[in-house]
């Protein structure tokens, strides 16, 4: 106790705030419950049971450091109760070379749900050659419960490597639809999705759409930097690095559409993009008004690439957090 009371009067100062760093989106209510006992409620999204609205967003590919760093978090989604979604699994299209770097559906189990991963420019390729059986395969031999498709028009322009887009997305995916049987989530990968291209996906009957919004890694913006010496300074692209959408103008343009709209066959979405803190996540999914859970990437991919320790208590600690905001905060 005169330890404790010592650390208050010497940490005193340290622990002075501000009026400026007040986080107005809430209300503090600390007379009407008890510190939480339990764990947080169950809940269903993509068709299986969650313990933590929690989501690993797409993030790695084919690197050396994959199989690591997928299989830490497939094992944290089983620990914790949360789903996955892989890194793009292009280079599994044609050969199991790297298959072990994504088989991870024996480690987060059967119960919570596992997506495989394709690009758009993917996807129209393989269709326009009549090969949608290749998708469908894919997703089967890595006992996926469906498909991620990433649309990132802006990525592949500036990626010396990228792949020209010859179709409207949206028609790619209403044929990948009429081809395939199988559960479909679209996202884009760090400017967000505009209010007309969100209107049009609602309208399909997709398993969800997860905004990977602006705010997060910026794709566009990392492509220019991997080849900022062949970009001629007087013609740069770096504007367009900064267009798009943050989740919480994604979220409220969702919200107006449902208003507007009743045609809507997607009921579920995945906020994703800039969420910094659980109290990103818990505001924004307070805000939803369609079944949604929150994603993380990079956050998660820091963590993930060190000993699962770390992971592991870094999830933890969101959890922890969760539990109290869920107790404690009342969204304005």
């Amino acid at each position: 106790m005169k330890d404790r009371k010592k650390d208050h009067i010497a940490l005193a100062f340290e622990s002075q705030t501000t009026r400026e760093e007040l986080d107005n989106r809430f209300f503090y209510e600390p007379m009407l419950a008890a510190h939480p006992a339990g764990e947080l409620s169950p809940f269903v999204f993509l068709g299986k049971t969650f313990r933590v609205p929690l989501w690993v967003s797409s993030m790695t590919g084919g690197t050396l450091l994959a199989s690591k760093i997928n299989h830490n978090l497939a094992r944290a989604c089983k620990e914790f109760g949360f789903g996955m979604g892989l890194g793009s699994c292009r280079s599994l299209l044609d050969n199991d070379a790297h298959l072990a770097d994504f088989d991870v559906r024996n480690v987060i189990g059967d119960e919570l749900p596992l997506f495989a991963n394709l690009g758009i420019c993917q996807i129209e390729q393989l269709l326009e050659h009549g090969q949608s059986v290749k998708i469908t395969d894919l997703v089967k031999r890595l006992q996926a419960d469906g498909l991620i498709v990433h649309v990132n028009p802006l990525q592949e322009w500036f990626q010396p490597e990228g792949e020209i887009i010859k179709y409207p997305p949206i028609e790619t995916i209403k044929r990948l639809l009429d081809k395939i049987q199988l559960p479909l989530i679209v996202k884009e990968v760090g400017h967000g999705i505009g209010p007309l291209s969100l209107h049009e996906l609602l309208r399909l009957p997709l398993a969800a759409i997860e905004f990977g919004a602006f705010g997060g890694t910026n794709f566009t913006k990392l492509e220019i930097l991997r080849h900022s010496e062949t970009h001629d300074p007087l013609e740069s692209p770096e504007p367009l690095t900064l267009v798009g959408m943050d989740a919480y103008q994604m979220l409220e343009a969702t919200n107006g559409i449902l208003d507007e709209e009743k045609n809507i066959l997607c009921k579920q979405i995945i906020i994703s993009g800039g969420i910094t803190s659980y109290l990103d996540g818990y505001y924004l999914l307070k805000k939803s008004r369609l079944p949604a859970v929150y994603g993380q990437a990079s956050t998660f991919l820091k963590y993930a690439m060190g000993d699962y320790e770390e992971l592991y208590n870094h999830i933890r600690r969101q959890i922890r957090g969760l539990q109290m905001a869920y107790t404690y905060l009342k969204v304005k």
